[in-house]
């Protein structure tokens, strides 16, 4: 398992925001896990009008090969096929009346369905 911290690989790993980072943190609370053991698992998967989409769960614990991102005390856990379409990417959390809820800012994307949901690398 590879550990990123706030300061590692821009290029390689996830960013997350302090507002999603609380997000979460209160979500993962919650559903009565330990924030100190569990995390968000940030994935991509076949799927969407554009190809591929984002999936998010909480899971105990990382699985062997992921990759951990840990900033603003919030655990992000990649597996490595998804890493290679993740990688560099924003993690945000946008409130308000329409479209609130987490996403996913990626620069590795050319092109996305028209409502935002689908991608494509």
């Amino acid at each position: 398992m590879s550990t990123e911290t706030a300061g590692g690989d821009a290029d390689a790993t996830v960013t997350v925001t302090q507002e999603a980072a609380e997000e979460a943190l209160g979500l993962i609370e919650s559903e009565g896990l330990d924030t100190d053991e569990a995390g968000l698992r940030l994935f991509v998967q076949q799927g969407g009008c554009a190809g591929l989409s984002y999936g998010m769960r909480f899971d105990h614990e990382p699985e062997p090969d992921d990759a951990v991102v840990e900033q603003h005390g919030l655990r992000v856990f990649v597996d490595p096929a998804s890493q290679n379409y993740v990688g560099g990417s924003t993690l945000r959390y946008e409130g308000g009346l329409q479209g609130a809820g987490f996403h996913v800012e990626n620069p590795n994307v050319v092109s996305e369905c028209g409502c935002g949901e689908s991608f494509r690398t």
